[in-house]
């Protein structure tokens, strides 16, 4: 997992961004910060995807550190051994409906305000608009994406968010 490093460490300083507190209203705990790794891991892996067969290893390798770095997580939280595998598995699980839910609003071309809605705000928002506000981040992150080259991003060279 060594080559995906960089990319993950990208991952999460776009995911730690203040303003996705501060203007967007998600939680600053660790769920919300979860919330925000994952929906930006998600993204990244959607326009990983994008190239196949080519860009598969390090999706893989991306997947893994994100693994490694959730159950580090867990372990600092004091959950014990028997739970750990436990908890991982319900973050891939979580993971993996993210990139569902960013894939099918793709798909019919809507913005990601929904998936906010259900994946970030767990349909709580703490006011009205932010759905929207994070959402429309969300989206216009997941653009510069499609505008920037497989090789940056895998480089961990990702736009700002």
């Amino acid at each position: 997992g060594e080559q995906a490093a960089p990319l993950y460490g990208a991952v999460v300083a776009a995911a730690r961004d203040r303003i996705w507190y501060r203007e967007g209203g998600v939680p600053d705990t660790v769920s919300g910060r979860f919330d925000m790794i994952a929906a930006i891991l998600a993204l990244v892996l959607l326009r990983l995807e994008a190239e196949g067969v080519r860009a598969r290893a390090e999706t893989v390798l991306l997947t893994e550190l994100f693994v490694d770095d959730m159950e580090g997580s867990v372990r600092e939280l004091g959950t014990g051994d028997l739970m750990v595998g436990k908890q991982v598995g319900k973050m891939m699980g979580a993971l993996g409906g993210r990139l569902a839910a960013f894939r099918a609003a793709r798909d019919r071309g809507e913005d990601f305000t929904a998936v906010a809605t259900r994946n970030i705000f767990h349909e709580k928002p703490p006011f009205a608009a932010a759905p929207e506000i994070v959402g429309r981040r969300l989206k216009a992150f997941y653009d510069r994406l499609l505008a920037t080259s497989a090789d940056s991003i895998v480089a961990g060279a990702i736009p700002a968010p």
